[in-house]
């Protein structure tokens, strides 16, 4: 009898998610909006930095995003577990179109102010806020279980993706046509979520009505989070970590005042980050699903750390790009494996809840990170406020991992 060769195992592929229809058609949709945003976040920051010139002016983009945030994210949230989900989004998706709108008739016609911009900026983010948690909850009801790790990276992928053409193409439009046309711009590119959800055929969740419209749903999520240890501390990380070493509203300084590329190297030093991103969700998604979560976690954190630090001690423009390639990166694999583990640990008429409090923390912290780094800023210079958070997120990462030990050791 001769011996039969071996067959290796087939590497897994890196698009399993995309064979589910309807994560196909929300996931390419979900990406041409989430390009117009980020056109949008580049033109508010380079808007407010012309009219201003000031740190402080643009740390409180930060203050007036988060905000609103925290309102509506927990109104979200419980929606998400109470009512079709695609219904609750397509509402998010048609206020943050009309937002856009607003800004480009109030640009164009010469009536935009300081105080405007940041009001629409305000509601915007309640949109965004408002949706977040739906996005997150409703993605596990697209594929299999065992897809799910496939599916966020894939969702980063897509994000990141958005996060370079996004901030690169917004550049080019200022400098070619100014502000007002990435608000246009970005209001268009609502109609292709818009499409998107109007296609989709699966049922939005699991036991639709487990939930109810109360004060007292809100509570059962946050104390569900609280008591979760594994879910408390990643929500911990998350906050403090985009605290600290959150500075993208400062890039036009950066940009105009310490590296000199103007707004073309503005778009560049935006994208750049996600440049980083894209590369490690796409390692993420051919390494399929990873076992020892926890501590890859906390690598992931000390590596967005130090370049952080790195990036503020920069005078470079090349030196300056890797370094928020590796931010990108680090906080890609990290934004990954949490996640999924926050996923696959909470009941599915519980996600919506769940994803609304850690979103108040995981989108609260970067915007109240940018008003730290304008306040510091203002008193220390943008590069040190840069490096600072990077050393206070490298003490935060050695606080979690020795206290935290569950997750230092958590795996599936």
């Amino acid at each position: 009898m001769t011996d039969q060769p071996i067959p290796h195992p087939r590497r897994p592929s890196p698009f399993l998610a995309l064979q589910h229809r309807d994560f196909r058609l929300l996931w390419a949709g979900q990406f041409i909006a989430e390009a117009g945003v980020q056109m949008q976040l580049v033109a508010i920051n380079w808007h407010i930095y012309i009219l201003t010139g000031s740190a402080l002016a643009l740390g409180l983009i930060g203050l007036m995003r988060a905000v609103p945030i925290v309102f509506s994210s927990l109104l979200g949230g419980v929606l998400a577990d109470t009512h079709d989900r695609r219904r609750v989004l397509l509402a998010a998706q048609a206020v943050s179109m009309v937002m856009a709108v607003a800004l480009g008739l109030l640009t164009q016609s010469g009536w935009i102010s300081t105080g405007l911009i940041y009001l629409l900026a305000a509601l915007a983010a309640g949109a965004m806020g408002f949706g977040g948690p739906v996005w997150q909850a409703i993605a596990p009801n697209l594929v299999s279980r065992e897809h799910l790790t496939n599916a966020m990276s894939l969702i980063n992928i897509m994000r990141q993706t958005a996060r370079i053409v996004g901030p690169g193409l917004a550049g080019f439009v200022i400098a070619w046509r100014g502000v007002v046309a990435v608000y246009w711009i970005n209001a268009a590119s609502f109609l292709a979520v818009l499409l998107a959800f109007g296609l989709m055929r699966a049922p939005a969740q699991e036991n639709l009505g487990a939930a109810r419209l109360a004060l007292s749903s809100i509570g059962e999520g946050i104390r569900f989070v609280r008591n979760t240890q594994i879910l408390f501390s990643t929500m911990l990380l998350d906050f403090l970590g985009t605290f600290f070493a959150s500075a993208s509203a400062l890039l036009p300084i950066f940009a105009n005042e310490i590296l000199k590329v103007g707004p073309r190297g503005l778009g560049m030093l935006y994208s750049a980050q996600s440049v980083g991103a894209v590369l490690a969700a796409t390692a993420m998604s051919f390494a399929g699903d990873v076992r020892k979560k926890g501590a890859l976690v906390l690598w992931a954190i000390l590596i967005y750390a130090v370049a952080t630090a790195l990036f503020g001690a920069s005078r470079s423009f090349s030196l300056s790009l890797v370094c928020l390639a590796l931010v990108g990166a680090g906080d890609t694999v990290s934004t990954i494996l949490r996640h999924t583990i926050r996923q696959l640990v909470t009941p599915d008429h519980l996600r919506g809840r769940m994803n609304s409090v850690i979103m108040i923390f995981t989108q609260g912290g970067p915007q109240l990170g940018n008003l730290e780094a304008g306040l510091v800023a203002t008193w220390i210079g943008a590069p040190l406020s840069v490096i600072a958070g990077g050393i206070a997120t490298l003490i935060l990462v050695a606080a979690v991992t020795w206290r935290v030990p569950q997750l230092r050791h958590y795996r599936d």
